[in-house]
């Protein structure tokens, strides 16, 4: 089975297009590209008021100057992104290639996209995307070879194609789907109820859901979890505390559901239940990342008893994780990091309360583990690429699953009585392609592979490289390229980077990046500190009053590549998104004479108030708070992108991308810092900000993911030089 485990970071969302280059001064890129747009008029920005608001932190006075555009749902907000985006949009519409551009990304995605299936008796469940619709639909099929009918088509959610599926899950044997509509990207869903056999929905419908799905007991009916309505007008900013779980009967309303547990002295708390596929334990995690805490506890009860009472595993919210993996009759298979920071497999007996270790930590990190077939699989990351094994569920190593090369594979899910598994696997040049790996004869066949219009893998190649940080520590960065470049220092170059919240930035194919690596870019890919690619220490070493490393690493990497030739500061571009945002907003104001072009997506700018919005206070574990230390004041204010905005100082070409559905990062983050960084440029640099609609943290719908991209590239292509051959 798939672990029961409740992952609360809630800001990853790692950019969906990853993408972007460089920059030149905006008064002599038309000469370097030699594209016939001319060279562009200084821009005039919109006027940004300031106001006289000041905070004090531990008795530093901070000014606050753009407070006002914190309120994105007043009408002087909507005047001013009104003006933004006319100014933005003049200086896109500039760009000659930039529909060209926009049909070349249609074409390179146009192609059938595949999930991986899902097993519940003899009918298998999966997603397909014919290639531009807006949201993949889903499919069932009898056997791995019947044919595949129509079984939900989210692309009826909505007109325009913004609504999409927020989440699915199926029941015990099938039956039903619960599925969560999201509109216009919102993290906000409605969860409602498909019947399997008629394929129609049912009556139930489920509101105030986040960041939740439902939680199958069987067929009969789900725990979900959601937060109290929010006032009129106040949903996609106001702080989202005092969250509940419910239960849920199939063909009742919701003001019948019960409330399985709350929890109002700890506002901050995320809780949910899961249920064994035996369908006798029921599990349930609590954490609050709110406190500062990163891990989680974690409780049980036997429904084949009928117990009411929730039982502790881990009683109290510590640092360490704790996911439940599968129950061995009484007792448990855990995944924890628990005085292994690259995580073990214990098992946990429910008579005496102990622990035994069954596969112990290892150098590398440990990243998937599920049962299936009476096995356990489990894979590891060693330097940032997936290694997969077999083991018996008393922790005996049988085998290893080879894969196609260097990259990233999961999956791995089932149930006990399955004979086979199914897993992904992609790398930069190496479209996902889904497997099937058959546990007797332990052998992988291809189930499904894609073919990518216009690309030929055997045209660009892939190298990990190793790079040492300001404070010596060796760093991962994956360098792709077209075969046959010269190292002149003269290549354009896209630097992408994330950096936290124990998240890996895996090697992963995307179609859209083709337009950039066929144009003679390097696309880099840094696994700086603060993700996961070397476990919790790793990421320990990229939080809260180290987090410095993690921009000492972003910024090491990019004299890597200017100091191996690969590119110069006169060609190398950087992006980042969420997290990666805020590395990016950093780094600039650190380093502005390092980078040609930036493009910043959504990212956590303000530091000082990111946690009294919507989810943000769950980010306390990573960053910390400017409220509860001096200390902690002190390291973010530090780095905090707008308030280290230096007016006088010659920026790169800055392009800023947010959205008015993202209910995650607030937009007010991107719009304080744009209005910061337009007063503070002294040089001939765009300094824009692109404000999508019915769009959220990502882009809504496949529409929106092209058109955004067109627009990121154009901007790069055009202040870096190059004129795409399309």
């Amino acid at each position: 089975m798939n672990k029961i485990k409740f992952a609360f970071l809630l800001l990853a969302a790692v950019a969906i297009y990853s993408l972007s280059i460089s920059n030149a001064l905006q008064t002599t890129h038309a000469q370097k590209n030699g594209d016939g747009g001319g060279s562009p008029a200084p821009i005039k920005y919109p006027e940004t008021k300031k106001g006289d608001v000041v905070d004090d932190y531990f008795g530093t006075k901070v000014p606050d100057p753009y407070r006002w555009l914190e309120d994105d749902r007043s009408p002087e907000v909507a005047a001013w992104v009104e003006a933004q985006n006319k100014v933005t949009f003049a200086y896109l519409d500039q760009i000659s290639y930039r529909a060209a551009l926009k049909d070349r990304l249609m074409k390179l995605y146009n192609y059938p996209k595949y999930g991986a299936p899902t097993r519940r008796g003899d009918w298998f469940f999966s997603t397909k995307n014919d290639g531009l619709q807006n949201q993949s639909v889903w499919y069932i099929q009898k056997g791995l070879e019947g044919t595949p009918e129509v079984l939900l088509d989210p692309n009826k959610f909505s007109a325009d194609g913004t609504s999409r599926l927020g989440s699915l899950t199926i029941s015990h044997t099938g039956k039903y789907l619960g599925y969560g509509i999201s509109e216009g990207g919102s993290d906000w869903n409605e969860i409602h109820v498909l019947d399997v056999a008629t394929k129609k929905p049912l009556d139930d419908k489920l509101e105030g859901v986040k960041f939740s799905s439902a939680s199958w007991r069987g067929d009969e009916g789900f725990y979900y979890n959601r937060y109290p309505t929010p006032p009129e007008g106040k949903k996609m900013a106001q702080k989202n505390e005092y969250q509940k779980t419910y239960y849920h009967k199939i063909g009742t309303p919701q003001s019948a559901d019960v409330l399985v547990y709350e929890d109002n002295n700890h506002p901050g708390e995320f809780h949910g239940v899961g249920v064994s596929d035996g369908l006798r334990f029921e599990f349930m995690t609590r954490s609050d990342s709110t406190t500062g805490k990163k891990g989680n506890a974690v409780f049980y009860r036997d429904i084949s008893k009928n117990e009411k009472d929730w039982k502790p595993i881990v009683a109290e919210i510590g640092d360490d994780d704790y996911g439940v993996i599968d129950n061995v009759g009484d007792n448990f298979l855990i995944e924890t990091n628990h005085g292994a920071p690259n995580g073990k497999v214990v098992l946990y007996n429910t008579k005496t309360g102990t622990w035994k270790d069954v596969i112990p930590e290892k150098p590398e990190p440990l990243e998937v583990t599920n049962t299936v077939g009476g096995k356990l699989f489990v894979t590891y990351l060693k330097d940032v690429t997936t290694r997969a094994y077999v083991y018996s569920l008393d922790g005996k190593l049988e085998n290893e699953i080879p894969m196609p090369g260097p990259g990233s594979a999961g999956g791995f899910g089932g149930r006990m009585d399955d004979k086979f598994t199914i897993y992904s696997f992609t790398s930069f040049n190496y479209p996902p392609t889904i497997y099937k790996y058959d546990i007797a004869t332990k052998k992988s066949v291809v189930y499904r592979a894609v073919d990518i219009p216009g690309f030929d893998p055997a045209n660009y190649e892939t190298k990990e490289v190793f790079y040492n940080s300001k404070d010596g520590t060796r760093v991962p960065m994956f360098i792709t390229y077209k075969k046959g470049i010269k190292l002149d220092g003269n290549n354009p170059t896209l630097l992408y980077g994330y950096g936290g919240f124990n998240i890996t930035t895996s090697p992963g194919f995307s179609a859209l990046r083709v337009a950039l690596l066929e144009q003679g870019v390097v696309y880099a890919s840094a696994n700086m500190r603060g993700g996961g690619e070397y476990g919790e220490k790793w990421h320990e070493a990229g939080t809260k009053l180290q987090k410095q490393n993690v921009f000492d690493d972003f910024i090491a990497a990019a004299e890597y590549l200017i100091k191996e030739k690969y590119t110069s500061s006169a060609k190398l571009g950087i992006e980042g998104a969420s997290n990666g945002g805020l590395l990016v907003g950093a780094v600039t104001n650190q380093r502005p004479d390092l980078f040609l072009a930036v493009h910043q997506h959504a990212g956590v700018m303000d530091m000082l108030r990111f946690h009294k919005f919507t989810i943000g206070a769950s980010w306390i574990s990573d960053y910390g708070s400017s409220e509860q230390s001096d200390a902690q004041f002190k390291a973010i204010y530090a780095y905090s992108p707008v308030h280290n905005v230096k007016p006088g100082t010659k920026y790169p070409a800055i392009l800023v991308t947010t959205a008015d559905h993202d209910d995650r990062v607030v937009p007010a983050h991107s719009f304080k810092y744009a209005a910061a960084l337009q007063a503070a440029q002294a040089g001939d640099n765009p300094v824009i900000i692109r404000i999508d609609t019915k769009s959220g943290h990502g882009a809504s719908s496949t529409t929106k993911q092209l058109e955004q991209t067109a627009d990121i590239y154009s901007f790069f292509f055009y202040n870096l030089g190059v004129t795409p051959k399309l």
